[in-house]
């Protein structure tokens, strides 16, 4: 890693020209890339999607297909980018991998929706104590929250894929030592680890190490996201379109980059309205609970704790496909709009646990169902359920998040929200609130980072 640093250390930004940025975005069913001036967008490719091979409990990502992904995300732009100042990168997390020596993939990459590893959380949180694991680390070890969970199911399952690892991290990490030979990670993919110090951003923890049994010589380094983590290889130039030695951030979560859009204000909520449905505070006072997750922002010393509902949009379009088949999708909203003005009376005696994509706020997964079904309820009754399941379930998380201490702004920042479903979902909260909708927020987050040495 020394020579791409010493590359790094070369390099500056001018202060008469804005400098443009390859933005990354590596999500979980497809990769975005497009060229930023800040936060415009001057040009952006076609989304490349790559497949998420699900088998019961597991979800995993083939590595070679997702490096593909990437580069034909970025040939989509065309010679431009071999024109940009640098390259920042933001991605879903966990997407947890083990590498060799060279930087190939030894696993899958593990992702998010994962879920096999419940006895492996148990016994790790047995063994250290609910209370410590949330003082060191901010949340519970969740599958899917945390990737120290994937790491001990390895560990149980396949050893032999793990004896020679000489790097564990997540996707920016691969990326990095894909594309700049280096070993980096930063502060909010450290923290979806389960391994890192995230309540004083203070390192690698021997102790959650210890707890796992593994030898921190595994890790990368931790900076901050906006560093410059290595340049771009003259290998990877040739085999990604770009031009060797382009400085590469250490990179972010999605997550990050969609506040860091926001603002990043103390008190900020940012809701992200989709398949899952993903609520964050911004804090500099970050106090842990075991039904939120709490995690380092990556960077500005900050944090956020999140409270995600895994099937929202999912859930609804669900529910279109099993008792509205004959409805044009087309209409589907405006019968969602209509069930909830109508409220619970809607729903009779219907009622929904709507946890169809489990939780990720639970070590044992939770899973959707009915009650209160008779021989008269009709299908009106049964999305009315669903309906009124989702807006409660959002409303009750602000109470938690207010708990935390931090003084919550009014202003909500939303992205997504396809249909409306913002509003359908906001119904109940309580107060009086003020929406502002964020477009493409991981994609432009990126452009607020200034790449640093």
């Amino acid at each position: 890693m020394g020579e791409n640093r010493c590359q790094a250390w070369a390099w500056h930004v001018t202060t008469d020209v804005m400098s443009l940025l390859l933005g990354l975005d590596v999500g979980s069913s497809s990769v975005t890339a497009g060229i930023l001036r800040e936060t415009q967008v001057l040009a952006e490719a076609p989304r490349v999607f790559f497949a998420s091979r699900c088998d019961g409990p597991k979800v995993e990502v083939d590595p070679d297909e997702l490096l593909e992904a990437i580069r034909q995300s970025i040939a989509r732009l065309g010679s431009r980018v071999r024109q940009v100042d640098a390259i920042a990168l933001a991605g879903m997390c966990p997407a947890w991998v083990a590498m060799d020596r060279n930087g190939k993939a030894l696993t899958p990459i593990v992702t998010h929706q994962d879920r096999r590893s419940v006895a492996e959380a148990h016994e790790l949180e047995k063994r250290i104590g609910q209370k410590r694991h949330l003082s060191l680390c901010g949340t519970r070890p969740f599958p899917g929250g945390i990737s120290s969970t994937t790491w001990a199911w390895y560990k149980r399952n396949q050893p032999a894929r793990l004896k020679k690892a000489e790097l564990v991290g997540h996707l920016n990490t691969f990326l990095h030592r894909q594309m700049t030979g280096a070993r980096v990670t930063d502060p909010s993919n450290a923290s979806f680890t389960g391994l890192y110090q995230t309540l004083k951003l203070d390192g690698w923890s021997d102790e959650l190490c210890a707890n796992l049994g593994i030898s921190m010589s595994l890790l990368p380094e931790v900076m901050e996201s906006d560093r410059i983590g290595g340049t771009i290889t003259p290998k990877a130039a040739r085999s990604f379109g770009l031009r060797v030695g382009t400085p590469m951030m250490a990179g972010l979560v999605d997550g990050s980059a969609g506040m860091l859009l926001a603002g990043a204000k103390v008190g900020q909520l940012f809701n992200v309205v989709g398949s899952t449905d993903v609520l964050a505070l911004c804090t500099d006072q970050p106090r842990p609970h075991s039904q939120l997750l709490t995690r380092a922002l990556g960077v500005q010393g900050k944090w956020v704790q999140v409270s995600t509902l895994a099937a929202v949009a999912s859930a609804l379009y669900w529910a279109r496909a099993q008792f509205f088949p004959d409805m044009p999708i087309k209409n589907f909203p405006a019968e969602l709009r209509h069930l909830s003005r109508l409220g619970p009376k809607a729903a009779g005696s219907v009622r929904f646990d709507p946890n169809l994509a489990g939780d990720r706020m639970s070590i044992d997964q939770r899973q959707g169902a009915f009650t209160g079904l008779t021989l008269a309820t009709t299908r009106e009754q049964m999305l009315s359920a669903v309906i009124e399941s989702l807006t409660g379930a959002s409303a009750a998380r602000l109470p938690l998040l207010k708990a935390r201490g931090t003084k919550i702004l009014r202003t909500v920042a939303i992205s997504g929200g396809a249909d409306r479903l913002d509003q359908l979902l906001h119904r109940d909260w309580p107060g009086r609130w003020q929406w502002r909708s964020v477009t493409e927020a991981t994609l432009r987050g990126l452009g607020t980072l200034t790449p640093r040495e």
